[in-house]
């Protein structure tokens, strides 16, 4: 049976009379990626400072790595990393420097440091840098070395709060892929992140967060299939088709919506089955298809469904508990 690496129970936060957060629960089995998804000001990053020690819940608890984050905070801070939204290295030390201060500061021995550094440069791709000085990384190269110095003490979780906020597209891909071969070597995760096509990427299971409360959790996939039946997708190869391909189609669906620009036919489908045996009655019929796929929700759309509106989209009370969130941050430092 897996064992859970994280468990938030019952999380309550409230600053005056603003409930920044309201009853969180979830577990994140160990070696697995849970992505906590929600608009800007949601009640992520006050649950994760919970989480980490960096502010004491007001009501509820929860545990990390076995240990309790109200009873034994000591133990919880020894194993774990963070991450937070805005790298926090040095800029004034080199890449290198940043390491061995983070190592020094955990007490770790001298030879140990000395490798795992050398080791941590070499897999975030900052070895040729290691001995620059941080402020003249740019934003990518900062983000792995904050990350890699998360890693120096090799923490069994770590949790990640937005990590790419602020990158360019190729530098989010680039860490994504750290970030699946950490997973891959035992690391359990907590990733919180607004890009909803992050949390598809890297996710095993998602907690959906609005206005400080879970209303959804499931795989990618089943929350995807909470929101709406996949699609099949039809695209003929010549326009002067689609009218016919239309005739063709209607008998095994329940309607159907014609793009005439995009040449595109689009109905509900019943599943991988339905397509394979819409794919051989156009086959036999001669005429000849671009594409022929299924086209399921994405996160965007289960988020619409969930809550009526966009995840990059703010409301009132989001941006209420936003200004909570952000008063919550300057109560503490980072824990490593």
């Amino acid at each position: 049976m897996t064992r859970s690496a994280i468990e938030a129970e019952g999380l309550v936060k409230h600053f005056g009379d603003t409930v920044a957060v309201d009853g969180v629960s979830f577990t994140v089995p160990e070696g697995s990626v849970l992505g906590l998804l929600g608009p800007n000001g949601a009640g992520k990053t006050t649950t994760v400072r919970m989480m980490t020690t960096l502010t004491r819940p007001t009501a509820g608890t929860g545990r990390v790595a076995g240990h309790d984050i109200l009873t034994d905070p000591a133990a919880v801070r020894r194993s774990m990393g963070l991450t937070g939204q805005a790298a926090t290295v040095d800029e004034l030390l080199t890449g290198r420097e940043n390491l061995r201060l983070i190592g020094n500061l955990y007490g770790l021995d001298a030879s140990y440091i000395r490798r795992a550094s050398d080791e941590l440069l070499e897999r975030f791709s900052l070895s040729d840098a290691g001995d620059r000085t941080a402020k003249t990384y740019s934003g990518g190269m900062r983000r792995r070395l904050d990350l890699a110095v998360s890693l120096i003490a090799t923490p069994p979780v770590l949790f990640l709060d937005e990590p790419t906020t602020g990158l360019d597209p190729r530098s989010r891909v680039e860490l994504w892929e750290v970030l699946r071969e950490l997973v891959a070597d035992g690391t359990t995760l907590l990733l919180t992140t607004q890009y909803l096509e992050e949390a598809d990427q890297l996710s095993d299971n998602i907690v959906v967060i609005d206005r400080g409360t879970v209303i959804a959790e499931g795989t990618p996939l089943q929350l995807k299939d909470q929101s709406g039946a996949a699609a099949l997708v039809v695209t003929v190869s010549h326009s002067g088709d689609l009218r016919t391909a239309e005739a063709l189609l209607r008998p095994y669906v329940r309607e159907v919506h014609v793009d005439v620009g995009a040449r595109q036919l689009t109905a509900p489908s019943e599943g991988l089955g339905h397509m394979t045996r819409v794919a051989g009655i156009f086959d036999e019929s001669g005429i000849v298809l671009d594409d022929i796929g299924l086209k399921r929700p994405s996160l965007d759309d289960v988020f619409l469904h969930l809550t009526g509106h966009r995840a990059e989209q703010e409301t009132d009370d989001t941006v209420e508990v936003d200004a909570a969130d952000q008063l919550d941050q300057t109560a503490g430092g980072r824990a490593r």
